[in-house]
């Protein structure tokens, strides 16, 4: 099992930016996919972005233009960075970790957009 440690969150106003890190404590190319998703109270769990092995990434439509992943392979880290950010982006935002036989999950940091 594989630990991640999210950091990063905090308090922007609208139209600001914020870097989300996720460390993992194993190789992150071991894994098929790293992915952030988020969760507002009420709503469900949605997928924020992800990138594969080959370095392919996938994005939200509504964050599609603002947000970008990336990820570090000798420092097992995979980043967020957010733009332009909105009141609807509020959220606790996890970091994921998927591969065969393997789903796991950050503890989460909260990401607030408000004036």
């Amino acid at each position: 099992q594989v630990q991640l440690v999210e950091s990063g969150g905090g308090l922007v106003q609208p139209g600001g930016s914020l870097r989300l890190s996720c460390a993992a404590s194993r190789n992150i190319f071991m894994f098929n996919a790293m992915g952030w998703y988020r969760q507002a109270p009420g709503n469900q769990r949605e997928l924020v972005a992800s990138i594969n092995v080959g370095g392919s990434t996938n994005y939200a439509d509504s964050v599609k233009g603002r947000f970008t992943i990336s990820r570090d392979n000798a420092k097992n880290t995979v980043a967020l960075q957010m733009n332009t950010l909105k009141p609807e982006d509020t959220a606790i935002y996890y970091c994921n970790a998927r591969t065969l036989g393997v789903n796991d999950w950050g503890q989460g940091t909260q990401v607030t957009v408000s004036s």
